[in-house]
């Protein structure tokens, strides 16, 4: 079982944003999508999920082909994607958030369990949290769903780093119950450190692909994947 980009091509008005891109993720792994603004890590996600179409190549979910298929139809095979902002619905509660994905009461208390703060304010208006309480809100939802696979797209935005700090264990824990996680993230080091596998993206294009220790362990090589 996997997710699996095979050349994706993703196109927005005059040209090509994305360049044949392949990507392979395995359920429990996490692999970090790092690179510069613009370089077209949001729109690559955008294409997984189905917010926008590809131009070519193929996107396969555990051997077939999904490419075709619509948004709705994605996330039901088991794509969540948590977009840029904290998309909450602020004036519903934590808990009535949370009923808007989970199926069963025992989803919403294993979603729950991740996210001890969330316990205290289960009956309190998303909008009266903090922006990292929101955060974990727009996670636990996301993982209420159950699904295979989850796209996240910088969770740290508008947030200062010693909050994002708190949720990478959380990202890491998901991914433990068997998740695979796709996480494009400015904090590239914070990221890498949780991912077995990296890629760098620059100008659409790959810069690098391969063991995000690897990234780790040498500055001039992300440096030199920054500059394509």
């Amino acid at each position: 079982m996997s997710l699996k980009l095979n050349d994706v091509t993703v196109s927005r008005g005059i040209g090509p944003v994305i360049s044949n891109v392949s990507l392979e993720i395995k359920p429990g792994e996490v692999v970090t999508l790092v690179g510069p603004n613009g370089a077209g890590k949001t729109s690559l996600l955008e294409s997984i999920s189905g917010v926008i179409g590809v131009s070519g190549g193929d996107i396969e979910l555990d051997g077939e082909s999904i490419t075709k298929l619509s948004r709705r139809k994605r996330a039901r095979a088991g794509i969540s994607h948590v977009e840029q902002g904290r998309m909450i619905f602020p004036s519903l509660t934590v808990k009535e958030n949370l009923q808007l994905t989970a199926r069963t009461q025992a989803d919403m208390d294993e979603a729950l369990a991740l996210f001890p703060e969330l316990e205290k304010r289960i009956n309190s208006q998303t909008i009266l949290l903090s922006g990292g309480e929101q955060q974990m809100v727009v996670l636990a939802r996301a993982f209420a769903a159950k699904p295979k696979f989850l796209l996240l797209d910088e969770m740290s935005l508008g947030l200062a780093p010693v909050v994002f700090l708190r949720l990478i264990p959380i990202i890491q824990k998901i991914a433990e119950t068997g998740v695979g996680v796709l996480l494009v993230e400015q904090f590239a080091h914070l990221a890498l450190k949780i991912a077995s596998d990296s890629m760098v993206i620059t100008s659409g294009r790959v810069s690098y692909h391969g063991p995000a220790q690897a990234l780790l362990d040498d500055e001039s090589k992300l440096r030199q994947a920054y500059l394509g």
